[in-house]
């Protein structure tokens, strides 16, 4: 008597993750990994910001400090974050921006997207005394939290974004390097920054579909205090019954 054939499931299926899969995204043993690249990517975020907001040139040869090239302040972070003469606050991003369009013309631009060439005229026109100490003190940002090992996914992501904006206007450089590597650490998120303050920011605070010891503590105090109040209210509290 021949079988039946099998129904198909219904349903969502999942699909195994890959051991290797498992051990380099979700492993502390592979978290060593992840600090090195953490460190590159963050170091390069956080050079570039430092020098847009406070000015100076810093560098990670620690031989080299006290040359005159080198300072922890300057004039670098005039058109970022800082006016001085006929520069103003974001007048850096506009020259971008500017730059950028002018290469956006011909059979073979740097900016291929015409809504982009759009947004770069907005920039430059209106939103760069915005974005310029936005882009400043984000790249300062993204690099100190790499750095540190803090919300490691979510300032990858950001640093990202940042990479894409610039390759979209035609900049190339390290742009898609850092955009490789960003995305590894996003992959990675959950022990990127194990060696790192994540080892301890994670658990506590949780994730937005699992609550975090914190906020696990302040539901369990949230929830004594509710009894409480519900005890102490006017026929709240289960009274004793008269005896017969």
């Amino acid at each position: 008597m021949a079988h039946a054939a099998a129904a198909p499931e219904r349903g969502t299926v999942y699909i195994e993750e890959p051991a290797v899969s498992r051990w380099l995204f979700g492993s502390s043993t592979a978290a060593w990994i992840w600090l090195v690249v953490r460190l590159w990517l963050g170091w390069e975020w956080f050079q570039a910001g430092w020098g847009k907001v406070f000015g100076g040139t810093i560098t990670w040869r620690f031989w080299d400090w006290g040359e005159a090239r080198y300072g922890l302040t300057g004039d670098g972070n005039v058109g970022w974050v800082r006016a001085e003469g006929d520069v103003e606050v974001g007048d850096a991003v506009a020259g971008f921006a500017q730059g950028a369009i002018e290469n956006a013309e011909g059979p073979h631009p740097d900016v291929a997207f015409s809504w982009y060439v759009d947004f770069l005229e907005w920039v430059r026109d209106t939103a760069h005394p915005v974005i310029g100490p936005i882009v400043a003190v984000g790249e300062l940002v993204v690099g100190a939290l790499l750095i540190v090992g803090l919300f490691t996914g979510i300032a990858a992501l950001l640093g990202a974004i940042m990479n894409f904006s610039f390759v979209f206007a035609g900049s190339a450089g390290l742009n898609p390097a850092m955009i490789l590597v960003s995305g590894l650490l996003v992959l990675a998120w959950r022990n990127a920054g194990w060696w790192g303050l994540d080892r301890f920011a994670l658990p506590a605070l949780g994730t937005p579909w699992h609550r975090g010891e914190l906020l696990e503590r302040r539901g369990r105090r949230a929830g004594r205090r509710g009894r409480r109040r519900e005890a102490d209210a006017p026929g709240g509290a289960e009274e004793a019954a008269p005896p017969t």
